[in-house]
């Protein structure tokens, strides 16, 4: 319960080969590279982490040699295509000495005898590598759409601190007059407000807060939005629109990207929503159910609010406890009901605690980073109640609830229609790479020379060990993805690149 444990099973799976299917388009190493309508003489990619070749949770050397623009680039270069930079990490560790929040990559390690991801510590304080640039890979981990066009974007984030030249981003892009790019920008606007459970956090004195994200649907002032806000779809159309006309001023020819909807990626999806089983609790199942799950229920079935709690199973995987701050508030219902039985004191408590409690249904997505909180003891919370989704609710930062999840699908569908419709107007290829990400997450997945690719974590061998961003071997996969797409628009014969050949989870 408390640790992601990598079976045996598990790596063989990474292993396995499937038929000598191939699910990518026959490939062209038998044909002459040609350009076709384009001009890949200078190719400039813009986006965030995911363009960076980002992965395990930091930015490091051997994930950019891998990143996706990089596989392009190098494919370019067989049809005249010029030099591409990318503003390396001095080593293969990553984070940033000093700088809280950017921690080293993610390793597997032994832990307690299972396989867990185990952050490094980063091995090196933030550098500045201006001096060697102009850059062509201006991927920036942590880049919303409107942070693309801030020319104080470098004292914003050390990502882009590292080689900006006072410039905003997109400005240094269109001074190196590129005659081809590839744009995929957007998914931060709604990421970061899912990866944290639809929060905002603050830190005062060493103690952090959570206070609910919103979504900013409606307000087109991104100066207004929190760190992890939904941003308005106009502000994204409005930002990727700029952008554009900026790079095709004199007449560059590109590919922009849609995001993929998060229920694609295992950081949503390892970690089931009834992950306590039966073996985990023992004994405990009935105490919990007398003294808790039993109480509650017939409270709360009083009040009309019975489906928020089940008793225990002793036969099946059971739910989390959580706290749905959509729910309307029974504090004060519950208080009410539990004092004759509990006493004044403990009434209150129990209320207050469990208030807006519920178990969790398969609508809702426990964070991969949850799985090392449940079943963990809560510091000043009496002992028969202070288990982390057990006994006691997971608050709001660690779970994706229904309610949630809905509004990051509604703004995904937006965001996703105004790329689509940006592409159209400016006549620029478009890769649908939600449909991509999608495919991946199906049972059958991605198959290239018997070889089968997966959204399961770590077993696909597609995704990294963060579970948003990708191996080089997924990378592969993006890079094979617009390759294809820009072969289709500008009538270019570019190679694509073999997923096989390249790195993807690292075992000890």
């Amino acid at each position: 319960m408390k640790k992601i444990i990598i079976s045996t099973l598990a790596v063989s799976a990474m292993l396995f080969t499937t038929s000598c299917e191939n699910d990518f388009d026959t490939d062209v190493n038998d044909v002459v590279v040609t350009k076709g309508e384009a001009d890949f003489s200078k190719y400039i990619a813009l986006g965030n982490s995911l363009t960076s070749g980002y992965r395990d949770g930091a930015l490091y050397s051997s994930g950019q040699n891998e990143s996706y623009p990089s596989m392009i680039a190098a494919q370019m270069k067989l049809a005249g295509g010029g030099e591409f930079k990318q503003p390396m990490m001095p080593n293969n560790i990553g984070g940033f000495i000093g700088i809280p929040g950017f921690p080293g990559k993610l390793e597997l390690k032994i832990v307690n005898g299972a396989l867990s991801p185990v952050p490094n510590s980063p091995a090196a304080a933030l550098d500045n590598v201006t001096a060697g640039g102009p850059y062509q890979n201006m991927g920036i981990p942590g880049a919303k759409s409107f942070h693309l066009g801030l020319s104080n974007y470098g004292m914003l984030n050390p990502y882009y601190a590292r080689f900006s030249t006072g410039l905003s981003p997109i400005a240094a892009a269109a001074a190196q007059a590129p005659t081809f790019f590839s744009l995929w920008i957007g998914n931060n606007d709604v990421l970061s407000y899912a990866t944290n459970g639809g929060t905002n956090s603050s830190t005062t004195g060493g103690v952090t807060t959570y206070t609910a994200a919103t979504s900013q649907i409606g307000n087109t002032n991104p100066a207004t939005y929190l760190s992890n806000d939904i941003s308005d779809p106009g502000v994204v159309a409005a930002s990727i629109t700029g952008y554009v006309n900026a790079l095709t001023a004199n007449g560059a020819k590109g590919i922009i990207a849609n995001i993929p909807n998060i229920t694609s990626v295992p950081f949503f999806t390892r970690v089931p929503y009834n992950p306590v089983t039966p073996a985990s609790l023992g004994a405990n199942i009935t105490a919990l159910n007398t003294s808790l799950y039993g109480p509650l229920k017939q409270a709360l079935t009083a009040f009309g609010a019975g489906d928020r709690i089940n008793l225990l199973s002793a036969t099946a995987s059971n739910p989390v406890l959580i706290v749905d701050v959509s729910l309307p508030n029974l504090s004060a219902q519950l208080t009410a009901a539990l004092t004759p039985s509990l006493g004044a004191p403990t009434a209150a408590a129990f209320g207050q605690i469990y208030g807006q409690a519920r178990q969790t249904t398969p609508e809702d997505y426990i964070l991969l980073t949850t799985s090392s909180v449940i079943g963990t003891p809560v510091a000043g919370v009496p002992a028969n109640i202070n288990v982390n989704g057990i006994s006691y609710p997971l608050a709001n930062q660690y779970i994706l609830t229904k309610a949630e999840a809905a509004k990051v699908a509604t703004a995904t569908i937006a965001f996703n229609n105004a790329i689509k419709s940006v592409a159209t107007s400016k006549n620029l290829a478009f890769v649908d790479m939600n449909a991509k990400m999608e495919e991946l997450n199906s049972k059958s997945g991605i198959v290239w020379d018997g070889v089968k690719y997966t959204a399961t974590f770590v077993s696909g061998g597609a995704f990294s060990l963060d579970g948003i961003h990708l191996t080089g071997r997924g990378y592969a996969i993006i890079a094979n993805e617009f390759i294809k797409t820009i072969n289709e628009k500008y009538k270019s014969t570019l190679p694509q690149v073999n997923p096989n050949t390249y790195s993807g989870v690292t075992f000890p």
